[in-house]
This record gives structure tokens, C-alpha cells and sequence, in this order.
């Protein structure tokens, strides 16, 4: 029997959970199975790797690279080493740092990253009815020097005076209601533009690439707040691994260290990896996505699949379809999606912020 990566053989990836391990078993099985058109051999080899790595004393054996796995159709009556290929996933590299030249970011020149924030929805009336109202009641006043007023003129113009300067009044309440409105807010929540940790263990290697990444670039937008580990409506666990807001603009983002090779989307939003069904991992942000769509209505809502190698090679992708959730290259999610909150730089939406806030978790 040939050497084998019993990961890549059910296409799953090193981080799997014991269930997607059963899953893809099964779903190969359907195909590879002699009486579905598959050698004897081919599934006899399918059977050692859902064995071995379906067994958490022998996976953890065989992740250290000296397993033993079960031969003859599966009756563990003798054992042989198991060697892992060199092309697999590499449990010890870490992929860069993604670094930039901020000189190749379309957007990046376009953004004042001193700005003030706008804070949505607006309080304030603005300074029309400000300028409307002062220009009257100067108006007011002038007749006071050129009119000889009879009792009852001096009467109503007094009341007509009285009238405006308590609508004055009320006005400059609500210019003082709105900026302390704006003040503290900015000192509880709109003066932080990163919430949440994102996660610390090992398998969540590809989620820290992504907060530095993040922190690095989109921090240019006075307005956009970042998220780690955000919960999906009704869960209490961190179904999403980080979000960007700015002003009424959301990008829910997914961080994968997979293989490196060519990714792509089809029509139907599933993957594929150098031209065949990608089945080395899932994703679940579609699903994320449409939660959120209906949790806030009002905010356009976008999703990243960002991918980065899990040994060395490159990582590219194909141009995406419209699909919830299309891979991405760390560099062209800087560039589109940074594009596209770019648009609005400086807008924070207090509603939408409190509501991605109450999802954080981690």
C-alpha cells in the first residue's frame, strides 16, 4: 500500500473535529466503494485513515509523525509505520506577516486618518435652523428703531419677540443635548476601535494574522471598529471570527490556514482548490451573513473567507462571483473591502455599533 497524508486522502484538515472526519468518511465512501466503481485497494486505504484518525490516541500518535495504523481491511492484527508526505499542511510553519506598501492601496491616500468621526444617526439640527432663527429675531429688533409703537403694536411685537427667543432657547438645548450626546458616547464606546481578542491557540493561528492585518490597514478609517469572536443570534459561542464596521457598511470575515494553491467560489458560493471540489475545510459564514442581514436590516452586510498558506507556497484566488462569502487573499481584502468601507470613512452608526458590540464574545 502507498504512502499516504490520511488528512488530505478524506480532505479535511488538520484541525478537524472528530465529526467532519466522520463526514467526509462517509461521503467518500459513497464514491470509492467497490460496488460504486472504486478498487478494493483505494478503499481499503480509505478505511486506515478514517480509523486512525477517528481514533484520538492513534491521530495524536500520527500527527507526531510516528503512527501506527491498522492493515488487513481494517482488523488491527498487526501494525506499520505511517509516514506523512512532505506536501501536507506543516504543523510548524507560520505564515508571515502580511505587509503592504501603503503606496499600492488605491483608497489609502484618499483617507484622512486625523479626521473627526461622524457619528450617525445625526442629533444635532445643524446650523440652518440656527442661522433661520438668528437672522429673525435681528429682524425683529429693528423695528424697535424706526417704529413709534402704539400700545397695542408694542404689545404684539413684544409677544412675537417673547415667542422667538424661547424657540431660540429650545434650539440651543438641543445643540447642547446633541454635543453631550456625542461626548459620551465617544467616551464609552466611540473613542475604542478594536473589541474582543481573537483567539490564542494554536489551531487559531490564521484569526491573530487577521486581527494584525486589520489593525495594520483598516485602523486608516477614523470611522471603522474591528471585532474578534462574535456570536451569530441565539448563540452564546464565537461562530464569527471578526467583523468591520464603518458607518452603516459590515464585513463579517472568516480566517483559514489551509494549502496552499488557486481558490475559487462558483456561482453557488462552494470552493474549489486548483480546479477540483475543495473539501480540506468548511465555512460558515454564509450562514452568518444572512443573520445578519436580518438582525439589521438597514446595513449592507459583505463576508471574507481570508486564506493564508498553511506551508510554504502561495495562496491566489480567482475573481469572485457574488456569492456571501468569497476567498480572499489578505492582500486583496486590504484592497477591495477596504475600498468598499472607504466609501464612508468616517461615519460610526451608534445603533449598528451597540448591536455587533452585544454579539462580541471573546
Amino acid at each position: 500500500m502507498g504512502v499516504v497524508d490520511y488528512y488530505e486522502l478524506l480532505g479535511v484538515s488538520r484541525n478537524a473535529t472528530a465529526s467532519e472526519i466522520k463526514t467526509a468518511y462517509r461521503a467518500l465512501a459513497k464514491v470509492m466503494h467497490p460496488d460504486a466503481g472504486g478498487t478494493a485497494g483505494t478503499f481499503r486505504m480509505l478505511r486506515e485513515a478514517y480509523e486512525v484518525l477517528g481514533d484520538p490516541a492513534q491521530r495524536a500518535s500520527y500527527d507526531r509523525g510516528g503512527a501506527t495504523a491498522p492493515t488487513g481491511g481494517g482488523t488491527a492484527t498487526r501494525t506499520r509505520p505511517v509516514r506523512k508526505r512532505d506536501f501536507g499542511t506543516d504543523p510548524n510553519y507560520e505564515p508571515p506577516p502580511t505587509l503592504l506598501d501603503p503606496e499600492d492601496i488605491p483608497w489609502w491616500d484618499e483617507v484622512d486618518p486625523e479626521a473627526r468621526v461622524r457619528f450617525l444617526p445625526v442629533t444635532s439640527p445643524g446650523h440652518a435652523p440656527a442661522v433661520t432663527a438668528l437672522s429673525g429675531f435681528t429682524l425683529l429688533l429693528l423695528p424697535v428703531l424706526v417704529v413709534d409703537f402704539s400700545p397695542l403694536l408694542l404689545t404684539m411685537w413684544l409677544v412675537t419677540v417673547l415667542g422667538t427667543t424661547m424657540a431660540m432657547l429650545r434650539l440651543a438645548r438641543r445643540y447642547l443635548a446633541s454635543g453631550r450626546a456625542d461626548r459620551d458616547f465617544a467616551a464609552q464606546i466611540g473613542g475604542r476601535r478594536v473589541f474582543g481578542e481573537p483567539g490564542a491557540e494554536r489551531d487559531q493561528l490564521a484569526e491573530r494574522l487577521t486581527a494584525e492585518l486589520l489593525g495594520d490597514y483598516l485602523t486608516r478609517l477614523p470611522g471603522a471598529r474591528i471585532f474578534h469572536g462574535l456570536s451569530l443570534p441565539g448563540s452564546v459561542f464565537a461562530d464569527i471570527d471578526h467583523a468591520v464596521l464603518c458607518g452603516s457598511r459590515l464585513v463579517l470575515i472568516e480566517s483559514k490556514l489551509w494549502l496552499p494553491g488557486h481558490y475559487e467560489a462558483d456561482d453557488e458560493g462552494s470552493l474549489w482548490r486548483n480546479g477540483n471540489p475543495f473539501r480540506g475545510g468548511t465555512v460558515s459564514l454564509p450562514r452568518a451573513v444572512a443573520a445578519f442581514h436580518r438582525l439589521m436590516p438597514g446595513v449592507e452586510v459583505r463576508g471574507a473567507v481570508l486564506i493564508y498558506p498553511s506551508r510554504r507556497g502561495e495562496v491566489s484566488v480567482g475573481e469572485a462571483p457574488e456569492v456571501p462569502a468569497p476567498p480572499m487573499t489578505p492582500e486583496d481584502f486590504v484592497h477591495e473591502i477596504g475600498a468598499w468601507l472607504a466609501e464612508d470613512p468616517l461615519a460610526v452608526n451608534r445603533k449598528t455599533l451597540r448591536t455587533v458590540l452585544d454579539r462580541v464574545v471573546s
